[in-house]
């Protein structure tokens, strides 16, 4: 646990005495239900940008809404805006790493370590509901359980590609949810096939995407022609085959440009490093930028002519969305989530994973056809508009936990 949380940070939560930094200043309690969440960072990206709207479903109806999360970062105060009350407690996070024996050993003293305290922090504040909002914080399930309160977890994940002992390992904590979010029906299935059980108490919530604050305009098409991705740089993530396709096009003669929008995990820095040299051979030389983290993602998607989402695995993609929102077409791999989101030649261009050469055909195809490319994204943002709104996705939350609680 942190013992000294700094100016202008949450205190630790303790399991009685406590007092947690508001938007509004401290605060002790209120007469509310509360909902009591636990998330396992402070970052801002897919999960952590959905977590802003599960809150906000909650305090715009009254609710008390606490977070816990085990350490600071710039999502702390974007929960405050929104109501919540943060604070810090200490607890492991489930990381591939632990997969090992080593780190799974590991991961079992660390949890034996937290239980108490996550079970002494469930008891002080006696929430009306616990909401884990990944299947990396199973210990949050099993302490609920314990305390006996309704608890629903948000499975923000869809991993296919793993060992089938560890994917039912991963999964079957959540047989101690009474509820399970899943956010595509690829994820549902891809849960399901490993713990057929959790399918009945299932509930599907397709994620909720802000829009752009002003009526996107449509791609300015100068040249050279500008591509964007935006996501975590990860393997899985794949931007490397952005490049790739990108190079291949290049060398074809083709005026195109990659902008890269995103940062690693902790650990990961060796890939970063990987795309950066890269992008230094002579096909990309001078046609690649790195722009790091950014939010909003609107001016750099308004400067964007198409966006490129390369995942091998997405359970949902909200950039793919925030494309579509953005008013530009978008070049997608067929990889769980964006099959729901895009209708192939209709609302984008969908193709194999990890096919660089599709992948740089169909940028081709919408730089070498505007009308096409302009269809595409008229019609990707209607989808996105009519399916992927922030009002849907709050009102489901606050049904599915009203539900509950009742």
């Amino acid at each position: 646990m942190h013992d000294c949380p700094g100016p202008g940070r949450p205190p630790a939560l303790e399991p009685e005495g406590w007092t947690i930094v508001t938007a509004d200043g401290p605060r002790t309690g209120s007469g509310a239900p509360t909902l009591l969440i636990a998330h396992p960072s402070a970052d801002v990206y897919g999960a952590d940008l959905q977590l802003l709207e599960s809150v906000s479903a909650m305090t715009e109806r009254g609710w008390r809404v606490v977070v816990a999360v085990p350490g600071d970062g710039p999502l702390v105060a974007r929960l405050q805006d929104r109501g919540a009350e943060v604070g810090f407690v200490g607890f492991p996070v489930l990381r591939r790493a632990n997969t090992s024996a080593r780190g799974f050993a590991t991961m079992i003293g660390q949890t034996v370590l937290a239980l108490p305290r996550l079970v002494r922090v469930i008891r002080s504040f006696a929430p009306a509901a616990v909401y884990v909002n990944t299947v990396t914080l199973p210990w949050w399930l099993l302490a609920s359980r314990l305390v006996g309160r309704p608890t629903i977890c948000h499975l923000h994940e869809a991993e296919t590609g793993d060992n089938r002992l560890v994917l039912k390992g991963l999964l079957a904590p959540l047989r101690l949810a009474h509820a399970v979010i899943v956010i595509s029906r690829s994820t549902l299935d891809a849960m399901a096939e490993i713990v057929p059980a959790l399918r009945e108490r299932a509930r599907l919530i397709y994620n909720g995407v802000p829009q752009p604050p002003e009526e996107p305009a449509p791609a300015p098409r100068g040249e050279p022609l500008r591509a964007v991705v935006v996501g975590r740089l990860s393997p899985r993530k794949a931007p490397h085959l952005a490049l790739e396709a990108v190079g291949a096009l290049r060398a074809k003669g083709y005026r195109i440009e990659l902008e890269i929008v995103g940062t690693a995990f902790e650990g990961y820095e060796w890939y970063v490093e990987e795309l950066e040299q890269r992008a230094t051979r002579p096909d990309l030389d001078g046609a690649v930028t790195f722009l790091g983290y950014a939010s909003p993602i609107w001016p750099v998607l308004a400067g964007a002519d198409l966006a490129v989402a390369p995942s091998l695995r997405e359970p949902f993609g909200n950039a793919v969305v925030e494309a579509q929102l953005a008013r530009r077409p978008v070049v997608a791999t067929a990889a769980l989530g964006h099959t729901e989101s895009i209708a192939d030649g209709e609302t984008g261009l969908l193709v194999p994973a990890e096919d660089v050469s599709a992948m740089a055909d169909a940028i081709a195809r919408l730089a070498d056809d505007g009308e096409l490319a302009g269809r595409l994204a008229e019609a990707g943002r209607r989808s996105a508009v009519d399916r992927f709104s922030i009002e849907r996705y709050r009102a489901e939350v606050a049904e599915l936990v009203g539900s509950l609680t009742a």
